[in-house]
């Protein structure tokens, strides 16, 4: 597959999963994660799918500190419905990363390892999604910030050409590296103070 090298420099996320530990799929169930991984995952890269990881990266990163955190382990709460604009895109790169999920998740063993009824939606919190501890309850909410990178103005309106049929190849092109600038932008902007901010 090829991609932009920036998918490479973007920081990882690395979780510990007890299930993936007892089954032998990773050893001592350590399973790293990249942003080329949630590419796959999504099928695109966009700002959306940035922020989804990021908000998952930073979240977690505030409640295990320098812990590794335990996939399936994890509540996840959204604000919106399911099916409201973008969430269910950033729903599926959250439970690829934590293994939550509603209710088509792994049911366990012997009342162990269930990943269903992790992740719920139209949740009553003060951000876009709450990450809670299963262990000690300990939660933190997030929201993203996109326009602390800024669109390049011709940026839609060259889009919206392109999905008329009018634009050129070279300014499909040219769309295309411009979009994946804006994504590298902020990726590379992980710890900004603005870009995820916490409630």
């Amino acid at each position: 597959m090829s991609y932009p090298a920036f998918f490479d420099l973007a920081p990882k996320i690395i979780m510990q999963d007890p299930l993936a530990a007892l089954l032998g799929a990773a050893n001592e169930g350590v399973i790293e994660y990249s942003y080329g991984d949630i590419v796959k995952l999504a099928g695109h890269s966009c700002p959306t799918v940035a922020g989804a990881y990021l908000m998952t990266r930073n979240a977690l990163g505030k409640l295990y500190g320098d812990k590794l955190p335990q996939r399936g382990g994890i509540k996840v709460e959204f604000r919106d419905g399911a099916l409201d604009g973008v969430t269910g895109v950033i729903a599926n790169v959250v439970g690829f990363i934590t293994g939550a999920t509603v209710d088509t998740g792994f049911k366990g063993l012997a009342g162990k390892y269930d990943r269903r009824q992790l992740m719920a939606f139209n949740a009553r919190i003060d951000g876009e999604i709450r990450f809670q501890r299963l262990d000690t309850q300990a939660s933190v909410t997030v929201d993203f910030h996109a326009n602390i990178v800024p669109a390049p103005t011709t940026l839609m309106p060259t889009l919206q050409s392109i999905l008329k049929g009018q634009a050129s190849h070279a300014e499909q092109t040219t769309f295309a590296q411009d979009w994946q600038e804006r994504v590298r932008q902020i990726l590379e902007n992980a710890d900004h103070p603005g870009l995820i901010t916490y409630a």
